[in-house]
């Protein structure tokens, strides 16, 4: 029974509403927004009743009207019957010597589109009097979300479950599967859908459109649809997504934490892109999906930072195919995301698998089986405990489908199937959501893969077998909870798609119908979900001095080009106290630093201290930057390995950040500007883009612990240099054990005068204290805290050029004019007077 139409944009699935036409394998919304051609025949030109626009046009009682209508009703005007009757017309005959002309009026014309003339579609056929009562059909925009009673009972083990798995033959038909559903309620749906099997697809796109009282939501200001059926269902979740909460309403994640989120069959990336945009630069998403047409668009999410997200498919990366059937693309993906979340996970994981099913709709639940297991599968294998789930869903109906949703049900705190008002009221689609997964999933887990392992073998053309069963349907009927609930939401959910689907049917055959709530619908649905109402444009490209000036606003610029100070003898003498100062090793001169701006993607300019007032693009280095990012940073080579395999690798050491993704972090401390930026860095991070630069955030000590960073440098053979051994900094948090040749120390001010920071003898403890007025407080005054500017001009660089020994192994000749590491050390121990205290090396650790 033929249910697809092919549409100029996509593909209408009435069973399963393929929101964009969907040519390849997992993936539903391939087009940029699939709703692009969904309008119509335009609103009415008058505001009319909800499904009876028909009326004068005018409200002169003209000729026209009054012949019209005569007309309508069978008879003539007083006019026409004069005239008639002056040329031998009597009633109940026709015109003509021997009364043989048409007695009837001739109709109007019915023919639509391209249909062959006389062509008749049974329960299509074109008529003004085909109405539709506005009251068959429940508009709820306050959403609720019903959710299966929690599953006390343990997670069975892996042999038990084993058993469980059913081999049948292949079935190819679903008109029999009513055992979770009413039979009439499957009945009505497949008899609702044969209507349109021969309808014109224009025809169809057009009535739907019209009908759909929640079309014109579309995509908003995003890449597609599918966004905004994510925010839909995030904000009736109280953004259990973006936002995540524990059981006390607290939130899950801490201020200087990345929430980590995969999106997997789901190109182009809707999805990702809302998550971006909601969560404005604090969030990292890794995606698979099929490689090709229907990849992730990264370069159209003009929302959400798309530097922020990562794809990944499978074996060999970037070069892998993206196929999620594949055991060997799923073990791929899974150690990825597990890699770059330090071997936590996901927070959460999104899927919206779908693929062309055209002929052959009504089995679209059983050509799914696969695609539903494995976006399983790999969900649960990369979400941390706790972590939550959605994936799109079609029919429900057999025996196998429903097992999945069980296995989920014991390994989830809470599970909900729901259909949200973005999705259209007319398809089959709705959701699972999973919240909160168990720690106890891996027997779960253990046995999806292995029902994919079988799953391989057998669905293949020349099998004739296929599983059937992967939970017994004893145990899916005997839980009273869950039986229940899914016989309660096919029905539900059934009845809902009948009655969408006799909508379009109805607007269909009366051209003149229109939803006229649509507007009003739109406006509403937009404020609750907090998404401003605004048109989707593409950034435009911007002067990037205009930008830093919008940025920056009347705040004094002189510390952009202000050189950072030589750390000489006297300088060193004006540190009263080294509590004050933070330390960072540089790896490039003073003079090279540069202020970097990002505009977006690959759209990154430079400004150097020398020439502080000319914006240059970056064009000898691949950098992506999200737009609205202001930071101070080098370029630094770093080494790896040693001897004839030692490799050079261009990074950018970023030394301070002024504004991150948009947001302003001048005026935060230097410690928690730093805690932002490694934050970023972190997000900024692809490890599967190797002709990107790695941007590094850079270690900070104390200036009480400068004696540390002498202990992370070594005597290293770096190439490039005359002498065959050079002192060489290893960072604390290297990756792949890389290194690089320091140049010195930033030591930089953290404390605004006249705040200093002092040690309590009596309490053991640092205090702030005011130099003029006396005060002491142990607790941060907020006046006390040196922002980027004031940070800058009172910066120092102790400069490691040559004369300055700093290893006792180092050959190398002191020169007296320099500051030596003997003399810094020194000073810095005079200062301390808590140097004293026993185990000194274990306070620091402390802190």
């Amino acid at each position: 029974m033929k249910m697809s139409l092919k549409l100029p944009h996509g593909t209408l699935s009435s069973s399963s509403e393929s929101d964009s036409d969907v040519a390849g394998l997992q993936e539903e919304e391939k087009h940029v927004d699939d709703s692009d051609s969904d309008y119509g025949d335009g609103p009415p030109k008058k505001k009319l009743k909800h499904a009876h626009p028909d009326g004068p046009s005018s409200s002169k009682q003209s000729m026209e009207n009054q012949s019209a209508n005569a007309k309508s009703q069978g008879t003539y005007s007083k006019f026409a019957e004069k005239m008639m009757a002056k040329m031998g017309h009597k009633e109940g005959t026709g015109l003509g010597k021997f009364g043989q002309g048409r007695v009837s009026i001739v109709e109007a014309s019915t023919q639509r589109g391209r249909r062959g003339l006389g062509l008749r579609i049974p329960g299509l056929e074109p008529s003004r009097d085909v109405g539709w009562d506005p009251s068959e059909e429940e508009i709820d925009l306050d959403e609720k979300v019903t959710w299966l009673p929690c599953c006390e009972l343990p997670v069975p083990d892996i042999k038990t479950m084993k058993e469980w798995m059913t081999v049948g033959p292949k079935k190819r038909t679903i008109d029999d599967e009513n055992q979770f559903c009413l039979e009439e309620t499957l009945t009505s749906i497949l008899q609702c859908k044969s209507v349109f099997d021969n309808l014109e697809p224009e025809e169809m796109r057009r009535a739907r459109t019209r009908s759909n009282p929640y079309e014109t939501i579309r995509g908003a200001f995003f890449l597609n649809r599918a966004a905004m059926k994510m925010a839909n269902i995030d904000a009736v979740l109280d953004f259990m997504f973006t936002s995540p909460k524990n059981s006390d309403g607290k939130p899950v994640i801490g201020p200087n934490e990345i929430l980590y989120f995969a999106d997997i069959c789901a190109g182009p990336g809707g999805f990702s892109e809302y998550v971006l945009w909601r969560t404005k630069g604090e969030s990292k998403g890794f995606g698979m999906t099929l490689k090709g047409a229907n990849d992730f668009k990264l370069e159209d999410f003009f929302a959400g930072p798309g530097e922020m997200f990562e794809p990944h498919y499978g074996v060999r990366g970037l070069e892998g195919d993206g196929d999620i059937f594949k055991p060997d693309n799923q073990a791929a993906f899974i150690s990825f995301v597990k890699e770059n979340t330090d071997g936590q996970g996901v927070h959460f994981v999104m899927a919206d698998g779908g693929f062309s099913v055209d002929g052959e709709e009504n089995i679209q639940e059983i050509l799914s089986k696969q695609l539903y297991l494995c976006q399983f599968l790999v969900a649960i294998s990369i979400l941390r405990p706790g972590g939550h789930f959605m994936c799109k869903l079609f029919d429900l109906f057999t025996s196998f489908s429903v097992g999945l949703v069980y296995l989920m049900y014991r390994i989830f705190d809470r599970v909900s199937l729901f259909k949200p008002v973005t999705s259209r009221p007319a398809n089959s689609e709705r959701y699972i959501i999973c919240r909160s997964l168990r720690q106890e999933m891996e027997p779960v887990r253990q046995y999806m893969h292995e029902i994919n392992l079988n799953l391989n073998k057998l669905l293949v053309p020349t099998s004739t077998s296929d599983i059937s069963l992967i939970v017994p349907n004893k145990i899916l009927t005997e839980d009273g909870d869950f039986f229940d609930y899914i016989c309660e939401s096919n029905n539900s959910l059934g009845h809902k798609q009948v009655v969408g689907l006799r909508k379009i049917q109805a607007f269909a055959q009366n051209a003149n119908l229109h939803e006229t709530r649509q507007a009003d619908i739109r406006i509403d649905c937009l404020h609750r979900w907090k998404i401003p109402d605004e048109l989707r444009k593409a950034p435009s490209k911007q002067n990037p001095k205009t930008k830093f000036e919008e940025l920056i606003g009347d705040e004094n610029q002189d510390y952009i080009s202000h050189p950072v100070e030589e750390l000489t003898l006297d300088c060193l003498r004006e540190i009263k106290c080294a509590y004050d100062f933070r330390c960072v090793v540089s790896g490039a001169k003073a003079s090279e630093r540069i202020y970097i701006l990002g505009l977006g993607r690959t759209h990154v300019f430079q400004r150097t201290v020398k020439n502080p007032g000319n914006w240059k693009k970056i064009d000898d280095l691949r950098l992506e930057l999200p737009a609205d990012t202001l930071i101070e940073a080098e370029i630094v080579q770093e080494l790896k390995g040693e001897g004839t395999g030692q490799r050079k690798m261009t990074t950018l050491h970023v030394l301070d950040a002024l504004f991150l993704v948009g947001k302003d972090v001048r005026n935060l401390h230097f410690n928690e500007r730093m805690e932002k930026l490694r934050k970023f860095v972190k997000c900024m991070t692809k490890l599967t883009r190797n002709d990107l630069v790695r941007i590094v955030a850079p270690d900070v000590y104390r200036l009480e612990e400068i004696s540390l960073i002498v202990d992370r440098l070594e005597l290293r053979r770096a190439k490039g240099g005359n002498v065959t051994h050079q002192v060489c900094y290893i960072p604390r948090h290297s990756l792949e054990q890389r290194f690089f040749r320091p140049t010195g120390v930033y030591i930089i001010k953290t404390t605004k005068d006249p705040w200093t920071i002092q040690w309590s003898r009596s309490s053991q403890r640092k205090y702030f204290f005011n130099t003029r007025t006396n005060k002491s407080d142990f607790h941060c005054p907020p006046d006390s805290i040196a922002n980027v500017r004031e940070s800058k001009l009172k910066s120092y660089h102790w400069i490691w050029d040559e004369g300055v020994k700093l290893l006792d192994q180092q050959v190398c000749k002191e020169d007296d004019s320099k500051l030596s590491k003997a003399v810094v050390l020194d000073h810095i121990n005079r200062l301390l007077p808590h140097r004293k205290v026993q185990n000194y090396e274990q306070y620091l650790n402390s802190k």
